[in-house]
């Protein structure tokens, strides 16, 4: 069941999405509550699911990973065990960073993030290609980002509430 959200909501949502590290104070200032309600209010959307964690977004190429790669990969069956089979193995894959199941040509999307183009190379060769029911990798690398905003696009002005 969705849980229907009011203007106050789409705010502390929005606030938070570009600063998590804000805290309940800064945050109720800045929407204009008092700070025990807007902390009720946050609980509320962590418990309904809207807010799933916090995190530090951390820059790739100043921790020293320099290379930032996506594999495309063709399973030889998508029935749905074996797509399980293959999301449990990528579980334990420390280089990729995020997957998508898709619909068309490949069946997954992987970004990876590695140290070097040797380790996303290894990558790709020893665990990837070798794995049970992988039947076609295609990679690119990146040259550089041109964007970044995770989250979602919260625009409070065209919000009907």
């Amino acid at each position: 069941m969705r849980v229907r959200l009011d203007a106050t909501d789409w705010r502390i949502l929005k606030e938070l999405q570009a600063n998590g590290r804000i805290s309940n104070v800064e945050l109720a200032d800045k929407i204009g509550l008092s700070p025990p309600p807007c902390l009720r209010r946050v609980r509320a959307l962590e418990q309904a699911g809207m807010i799933t964690g916090y995190f530090a977004a951390l820059d790739e190429r100043e921790m020293g990973f320099d290379v930032i790669g996506f594999a495309m990969v063709g399973l030889l069956s998508q029935a749905e065990g074996d797509l399980r089979a293959f999301e449990n193995r990528l579980l334990g894959w420390a280089i990729v960073r995020e997957s998508y199941m898709l619909a068309g040509e490949a069946d997954y999307i992987l970004k990876c993030v590695a140290r070097d183009l040797h380790s996303f190379q290894n990558f790709v060769l020893k665990d990837l290609t070798a794995a049970p029911n992988v039947a076609s990798v295609k990679t690119t690398l990146t040259i550089r980002r041109a964007k970044f905003e995770p989250g979602v696009p919260i625009d409070l002005s065209s919000r009907k509430i």
